[in-house]
């Protein structure tokens, strides 16, 4: 009875909480934004491209935190500094852990597998939870020997064909989760599971961007005919769910197979399959396991290989911090020696590189969109019930503030007297989301990155390439800019340090 009593006061707050709302918000105006037409709002001025770069401009003309959108009726708020998002999306969680309707990426395409963009609901909640079984919080070292043993991989390639290094980088990602997800060995540089899976990151990039289709503003041209000429959105989503449903059906299949005929190795869906089959758990459910591996590949390979892309890039335009960075590997663990985990608080130089690849080109300048079911306040303004809520990444790992000269690769800022500066913020804070809908992969995606930067730094020297008349070849510098942003392909020349560390690697 004391606890029936307790929840319904709990709901009782919570009720008179939201009344409270929506009397003293009646009157409160939305947050300042770009000039609105009738009706239209800002149908042609809302931003499809470089949208984080537009979206900063607008706060800074405004000197406001967050700015309001509307397209063609729909609300979208755009936080622009860490403290506006922390207080939303942290702080008020249990309001802002929805996601938009995606009509056009969910509903036509078939994504709607994918934890990432799932609603919030008891069907996240049971993938959630099973992310948490592969990725505990509490402990961050289950899979380093994956992950040193990709790296050490990468290494091999990289001495035998240094020219092609992204995609000898590719294939280590793949490698790594795909081994993780589903105890599968990825052989070839051109790996069935990895094509499909990259053609699947591609369509998502170009969709999952707020008024990149007009399907997702107005729902209901969803309805309209194929055959129609403004309705080529609709044949692309068709070609596009075929990748959806191989990408997270055909691995999955595999590692089935692999179970039935004794040859699986340990791995996410081996375990839950057998406690599936066991049924000790109605959280194991068959589908629910398979959605969650799916997500666990797509979200964690295109990440991995644009943070390690850009670290490279970065290095080409710092060349002293590669030098720090060794000599401290050299000084630390001794010249010719590769580091493993157990090294990453005695080479703080190191961990400091890797935090200013996380920053400097971060992966996803907006993070994915959450969505209010509610109406809020924050600082005086209203928030509308059914709002896309974007917070700008990009912003806050370029806060001049906290970042001086943000533009520039800069390790050192993340270091005083020798060690990391801990009054300078850990890239984390925006590179992985926020609140509930934060990565569940964060310790694994930092520690495969850590080690395979670390492994290349300790083993090549990185500098630009020159042509065959002695020239530099200058890098573009020029990036993917979709929602997940990549370096565009570029040169560089991976030399070895030394005859030891060839045959290090080798053997």
């Amino acid at each position: 009875m004391i606890q029936l009593a307790t929840l319904a006061c709990f709901f009782l707050i919570v009720y008179l909480y939201v009344r409270h709302l929506k009397s003293s918000s009646r009157h409160l105006h939305l947050p300042p934004g770009p000039k609105k037409l009738p009706l239209l709002g800002n149908l042609f001025n809302v931003p499809t491209s470089l949208a984080w770069i537009t979206y900063h401009k607008w706060c800074k003309e405004l000197n406001t935190d967050i700015i309001h959108l509307s397209v063609a009726g729909m609300s979208i708020v755009v936080l622009d500094n860490i403290e506006a998002a922390t207080e939303l999306l942290e702080k008020r969680s249990h309001i802002y852990s929805g996601r938009p309707r995606l009509p056009m990426l969910s509903e036509l395409m078939g994504y709607d597998f994918n934890v990432g963009f799932m609603q919030y609901g008891e069907r996240w909640r049971k993938c959630r939870r099973l992310l948490h079984i592969a990725f505990p919080p509490d402990d961050s070292q289950r899979h380093h020997p994956q992950e040193l043993n990709a790296a050490h991989n990468l290494l091999l390639r990289l001495l035998e064909d240094p020219e092609n290094f992204m995609d000898h980088i590719k294939h280590m990602a793949a490698e790594t989760i795909m081994s993780i997800a589903y105890g599968i060995e990825i052989k070839r540089n051109d790996d069935p599971y990895v094509t499909v899976a990259e053609q699947g990151n591609k369509a998502i990039a170009m969709v999952a961007v707020p008024g990149a289709f007009l399907v997702d503003t107005i729902p209901a041209l969803k309805h309209v005919p194929d055959w129609m000429p403004f309705a080529g959105f609709k044949r692309k989503a068709k070609e596009w769910k075929k990748l959806a449903l191989m990408a997270s059906a055909m691995p999955f299949e595999t590692t089935k197979q692999m179970i039935d005929d004794g040859s699986a190795v340990p791995s996410f869906v081996s375990y839950c399959l057998e406690n599936s089959r066991a049924g000790d758990d109605p959280a194991f459910e068959e589908s629910i396991i398979r959605d969650t591996a799916g997500t666990m590949y797509l979200a964690g390979a295109d990440t991995t290989v644009a943070i390690i892309w850009s670290c490279i890039l970065g290095l080409l335009t710092n060349p002293g911090a590669l030098k720090k960075a060794q000599q401290e590997m050299d000084s630390v663990l001794g010249v010719g020696v590769l580091p493993e985990f157990g090294d990453q608080d005695s080479l703080p130089y190191v961990m400091a590189v890797v935090r200013e690849a996380f920053r400097w080109r971060d992966v996803a300048p907006i993070a994915i969109p959450h969505y209010t079911a509610v109406e809020d306040v924050y600082n005086g303004y209203r928030i509308p019930a059914g709002s896309i809520v974007v917070a700008n990444s990009w912003a806050m790992l370029h806060d001049e503030t906290m970042y001086p000269e943000p533009f520039e690769f800069n390790p050192d800022r993340f270091i005083k007297d020798g060690k990391l500066n801990h009054a300078v913020r850990d890239p984390g804070h925006a590179a992985f989301g926020f609140g509930r809908r934060e990565c569940p992969g964060r310790n694994m995606a930092l520690s495969s990155v850590w080690i395979t930067v670390a492994s290349i730094m300790a083993a090549f020297d990185i500098s630009k390439a020159v042509d065959k008349d002695g020239n530099t070849i200058e890098p573009s510098y020029e990036y993917l800019q979709d929602m997940i942003c990549m370096p565009l392909p570029f040169k560089c020349s991976l030399k070895p340090r030394s005859k030891e560390i060839q045959r290090l690697i080798r053997c």
